[in-house]
């Protein structure tokens, strides 16, 4: 039984995961849900507009998260902007919308069972696309539950024709053509589908926390509330600790939810005493539960930002939201048509590089990204502090495996390779970033280490497994708590292809839609 001035379900984060769950878990009118948020709602009308995206980042609205200095990346101190707003990330990211490659989910099979496998998540991929459309036409999808899954949205004749002639060049060095990155294939050339409606983002907010929804008598949304840590006696919690709006408070409930991404859901456990016990002791946090797996395992994808070009005549402005077409290619092999990528390369209608290095003026370049899609370094994610405004440490150890680094240099070369194509020769005047003197391999490898950024994909700190070192058990539930679970991006065992957005709405609607009736 609940608290009586408590919840059934208490759902920690308001980001893309904690939507998908108080949404879904609150159509059952009589289980009382509860959702906190540390940000505020969303709204700056900047988040609504797709084209204002690359400018979100710093604003009041963003978590503003920084790494350690990376060896592998010039000492660099990465940026890592997160969404602290309902709606989390997805107020923030560039709204491209990609399952993934079948194949990436056999990780999470051997982790979880069949359930987290594609076949098993497919349905879930499919609720959550709401009604697909290409070029304004519906082609599928549905609603459920009273709620708006976000359109995912193909683009049609509105593509740049910078972008068009980019896949074009892509096809010209035997690159497939499939039309829709969320097929039976992934790798080949294909418009970036996007959640969008009618010309507006549509954040996860947006599609599963609507008023109607935020009406429902039995959800309730705390927001300016930052939560310090768990309540529990080391074998069941009883609720959190809140700090916001000038005082702490004690919220109660029989079962939590933590949905507060990768970075804030370990960072939550470990303030909570949960964690290895040197980190935590490092942090003047006494160790309650000992796992040491809590904060490790951390991923994220990178790109280069960019190889940029100088155009013959003025590139027409995006209608979308400027980056409208990824490439997924075997690196090996620019023909294969089957099988996992491993490298992405993606097409922005405009110049685009990191703060320091000097591009022509908007409509004057075009630039390509690119990044690999399966990093096999790791890092970690660790507390200074036992408070929720004590900055954590973030040291995703970008590059610092040889394979990433070798892997990163293919990446490269092969963007350079499409650029020199025909169909983009009526575009292409001269390469700016990173410039004809960058020859050999040294050269390339240097930039990489100068240009290289996250692609805001960070994933795996809350690891699920059926092993004894996994945070959560293929059902999500925390190891070591009989009442908690994890369920967002913290417990994918490995990165999906692509953006990982696609894949965390999937798992919130997946367990809510096959596991948490049975916990």
């Amino acid at each position: 039984m609940r608290p009586a001035d408590g919840f059934d379900i208490l759902i920690i984060g308001a980001g893309s995961a904690g939507c998908v769950l108080a949404s879904r878990l609150s159509e059952n009118t009589s289980c009382r849900v509860g959702l906190v948020e540390a940000g505020g709602a969303a709204t700056d009308p900047d988040i609504s507009d797709p084209l204002k995206w690359p400018d979100l980042q710093g604003r009041a609205f963003d978590w503003a998260y920084r790494t350690v200095p990376q060896p592998h990346t010039a000492g660099r101190v990465h940026d890592w902007p997160r969404g602290r707003v309902v709606g989390g990330s997805s107020c923030l990211h560039a709204m491209a919308h990609v399952r993934g490659h079948p194949r990436d989910f056999d990780a999470w099979e051997a982790a979880g069972g069949a359930r987290w496998s594609h076949a098993g998540l497919k349905p879930y991929f499919e609720t959550a696309e709401g009604r697909r459309q290409v070029g304004g036409r519906q082609v599928g999808g549905r609603q459920v539950g009273g709620a708006g899954p976000p359109d995912v949205y193909l683009p049609g004749d509105e593509i740049n024709p910078v972008t068009a002639a980019y896949m074009a060049a892509g096809n010209a060095l035997g690159v497939p053509a499939i039309g829709d990155h969320n097929g039976a294939e992934l790798i080949g050339t294909a418009p970036n589908s996007l959640t969008i409606r009618d010309g507006r983002r549509v954040s996860a907010a947006d599609a599963y926390l609507s008023d109607q929804v935020l009406a429902r008598p039995n959800l309730t949304l705390i927001t300016g509330s930052d939560v310090e840590a768990l309540i529990h006696d080391g074998m069941r919690a009883t609720g959190v600790v809140l700090a916001g709006r000038g005082e702490a408070r004690r919220v109660f409930a029989d079962r939590i939810l933590l949905a507060a991404g990768a970075i804030g859901s370990p960072l939550l456990l470990m303030r909570s005493g949960i964690g290895d016990p040197d980190g935590l002791k490092a942090a003047g946090i006494p160790c309650r539960i000992d796992r040491p797996s809590v904060g490790a395992n951390l991923q994220d994808h990178m790109l280069l930002f960019g190889n940029v070009y100088r155009t013959k005549r003025p590139v027409p402005p995006s209608t979308l939201q400027h980056s409208e077409s990824l490439m997924y290619l075997n690196s090996a092999d620019l023909t294969a048509t089957t099988g996992r990528p491993d490298i992405v390369l993606g097409c922005v209608a405009a110049p685009l590089a990191l703060a320091g290095f000097d591009t022509p003026a908007f409509g004057e370049a075009f630039t390509l990204l690119c990044g690999v899609t399966h990093p096999t370094s790791r890092g970690t994610i660790r507390p200074t502090g036992p408070a929720s405004t004590d900055p954590p440490l973030i040291d995703p150890r970008y590059l610092e495996e040889e394979q990433d680094r070798r892997t990163f240099l293919a990446a490269l070369k092969t963007a350079r390779l499409v650029a020199a194509q025909p169909p983009l020769d009526p575009w292409r005047d001269r390469e700016v970033l990173p410039g004809p003197d960058a020859v050999s391999d040294a050269d390339l490898a240097g930039f990489i280490a100068q240009a290289a950024s996250t692609h805001h994909h960070p994933c795996g700190t809350c690891r699920m497994g059926g092993d004894a070192d996994a945070v959560v058990d293929p059902d999500l539930k925390l190891v070591g708590l009989d009442n908690v679970h994890v369920v967002d991006a913290s417990i994918l065992p490995t990165l999906p292809s692509g953006p990982i957005h696609a894949a965390v709405i999937a798992v919130a609607e997946a367990w809510c839609g096959g596991v948490a009736g049975a916990v």
